[in-house]
């Protein structure tokens, strides 16, 4: 049981014992610190709040080195909070998170942002078949259709299917399988794909079940 911020590298194919290849994302979550801890009767919420990373203090602002001097320890790149039960344990201020929590075949829960893919048509977002190339049609063959009658209802009701903007999701896949760990890299490998693109920070949350 726990939890911890990585950042994803990329996917790669391994190989199980019975010699079948295995699809799986590589993720870095090392050199991880305990932040912060936020309790009810001040912050009004319980949390531990987790960098990941070592940075050049020159390179964040005034407020960021004052925090990080606060916890006793170096700068990171990312800042995100976990909830106490999803930690496990009871940590400390300044305390180190490592890799080691985690269990080879354990299952967990990772949370991203989806890829941003930007201003998309109804048939990329939301897999609309098109319409028929016949009786005229020439120029119509990706578009939506009929959002709403002219008389009746004389709207477009809510949350009808148009185009948009697509991606940069808030994204969580759960019940994945830790595939290996290596603790000297600070390295997890997980079984499928996880949200986001290269290098996007991730969240790893041990299953409750």
């Amino acid at each position: 049981m726990g939890a911890i911020l990585g950042k994803k590298i990329g996917m790669t194919r391994l190989f199980n014992e019975k010699r079948e290849a295995v699809s799986c994302t590589i993720i870095e979550a090392g050199t991880c610190f305990v932040t912060q801890v936020k309790r009810a009767d001040k912050d009004g919420y319980d949390a531990y709040q987790v960098s990941i990373g070592e940075r050049k203090e020159s390179k964040i602002t005034k407020p960021l080195q004052g925090h990080y001097k606060k916890a006793g320890v170096t700068p990171g790149y990312k800042l995100a909070e976990f909830d106490f039960s999803e930690m496990g344990q009871p940590l400390e201020l300044g305390s180190h998170v490592s890799v080691e929590t985690f269990k080879e075949g354990e299952k967990v829960n990772v949370l991203g942002v989806s890829k941003g893919k930007g201003f998309a048509g109804v048939m990329k977002r939301h897999n609309f078949s098109g319409a028929q190339r016949t009786h005229g049609q020439s120029d119509r063959q990706r578009a939506p259709g009929s959002v709403g009658g002219s008389s009746d209802p004389s709207r477009v009701f809510k949350g009808t299917r148009m185009a948009g903007r697509m991606g940069s999701d808030n994204i969580t896949v759960r019940n994945l399988e830790i595939f290996k760990i290596l603790p000297e890299s600070n390295l997890i490998v997980i079984k499928g794909s996880v949200p986001g693109p290269r290098n996007s920070y991730v969240k790893i949350v041990s299953t409750k079940k």
